[in-house]
């Protein structure tokens, strides 16, 4: 579905990613795990075309050159949305406009977008009791929740999430990846995540990639990452 080869990308004549392979298979679930400053949030603007990749780089998605779309046109025209670390929802809009601005590229009726807005309630209860309350003032946990909502309401095919359990509590963090999970399985939606939690992200994940300076080190099925030493001493605490 998406194959990306040689991604390479630099701030200020710094490299940031140093030229990394990789591929989702549609309908999976894949983690991209590592730690701080490792280019995990890079790679995810890179395929969003929100930061330029260098020359050399290929990302292919559905035998579509991803690098001729700019970054809206990849959410209207691929159906490759991006939920970024921080939210960045719309603050001063409510939970109501904040969903209905996510649609405005869509062509497939008023009777489907309803529909996957009464999906977004079902999964996030939360968000239908707050449904005409400001984006700003909803906590920390509804916010994502919101996000990842908004991006579910763009009529995606591929969700790429930056750290969706940042700040969140235990309990509301497996929540939330419960709620990915019912996306992915009963949508089909694609997702490709970043995550510094890599336990839970293993866990929810098929396979993931281990990223450590902008080079990626190790890939395989998630169970594999989970008995890996190197993985275990690194990411998982021993």
């Amino acid at each position: 579905m998406l194959v990306v080869e040689n991604l390479r990308v630099s701030y200020g004549g710094i490299r940031a990613l140093h030229g990394i392979d990789f591929r989702i298979d549609e309908g999976e679930i894949v983690c991209i795990i590592g730690a701080n400053g490792a280019g995990k949030s890079t790679t995810l603007r890179a395929i969003s075309r929100m930061v330029p990749a260098e020359s050399g780089t290929r990302m292919i998605y559905k035998n579509e050159d991803l690098l001729k779309y700019p970054a809206d046109k990849v959410v209207s025209k691929l159906g490759i949305s991006h939920v970024p670390e921080g939210r960045r929802i719309f603050d001063n809009l409510t939970v109501m406009e904040n969903l209905k601005l996510a649609t405005f590229a869509r062509k497939d009726g008023a009777h489907k977008i309803e529909e996957d807005r009464e999906r977004v309630f079902s999964i996030f209860p939360r968000l239908e009791e707050r449904r005409n309350q400001k984006g700003g003032t909803l906590s920390g946990g509804e916010q994502q929740m919101l996000a990842i909502g908004r991006a579910f309401m763009s009529g995606r095919n591929v969700m790429l999430l930056d750290e969706p359990s940042m700040g969140l509590a235990p309990l509301l963090m497996l929540h939330m990846f419960e709620a990915l999970k019912a996306i992915n399985e009963e949508g089909g939606t694609t997702i490709l995540l970043v995550e510094q939690n890599a336990r839970l992200a293993l866990k929810f994940a098929k396979r993931g990639y281990v990223l450590e300076h902008g080079n990626l080190v190790l890939e395989g099925n998630s169970e594999e990452l989970l008995a890996d030493p190197e993985v275990k001493k690194a990411y998982l605490g021993g």
